[in-house]
């Protein structure tokens, strides 16, 4: 859910021939972008992309048996149709996997990171990644998230200083 450029989903077709992959983003751009980069890694038709919201994609109910993300939580104010969007898209069984940036404790601590970590970057980069800190959420607001749509059984744990990974079994 909102593959961007495609790079997820082509590195995971790579290793992964067999596997049906759908990937979704709501921007066409990015899907052209995407394609072309499926084309350029020799896998054309290997990746079906779909045109839609992540929170109303359309897709087939209960028809994934992996359902991942990466940084797209901190764009959405909705979360609750997201969370419904991925209980509804994920089989019983099925693993999901979301990585997202966290929201630090303070500002001056999401400029810290910002300065570690892009402070070699234009500023319009770096002031981008700072108000997509401040956007994130933090793991307890994740995990209330998930407790409010009915996927409590997903595990919410900061694994670098700004990334969070939300990920488990479905039941």
């Amino acid at each position: 859910l909102g593959t961007g450029p495609g790079d997820i989903p082509i590195r995971l077709a790579t290793v992964r021939p067999q596997w049906r992959i759908t990937a979704v983003d709501a921007s066409p751009p990015m899907l052209d972008f995407a394609r072309r980069a499926e084309a350029k890694a020799r896998l054309a038709g290997c990746i079906r992309w779909v045109l839609a919201d992540a929170k109303r994609t359309g897709l087939e109910a209960a028809g994934f048996d992996v359902v991942f993300s990466n940084s797209i939580l901190h764009h959405i104010n909705e979360t609750q149709d997201l969370w419904a969007e991925v209980k509804r898209l994920s089989a019983p069984g099925s693993v999901i996997f979301l990585r997202d940036l966290a929201r630090p404790a303070t500002a001056e601590a999401a400029r810290r990171i910002v300065r570690q970590y892009a402070g070699t970057e234009s500023s319009l980069l770096q002031d981008e990644y700072y108000r997509s800190l401040l956007a994130a959420y933090t793991p307890a607001e994740v995990r209330e998230q998930l407790a409010q749509a009915g996927l409590g059984e997903l595990e919410v744990a900061m694994v670098t200083d700004r990334h969070l990974d939300i990920f488990g079994r479905r039941n």
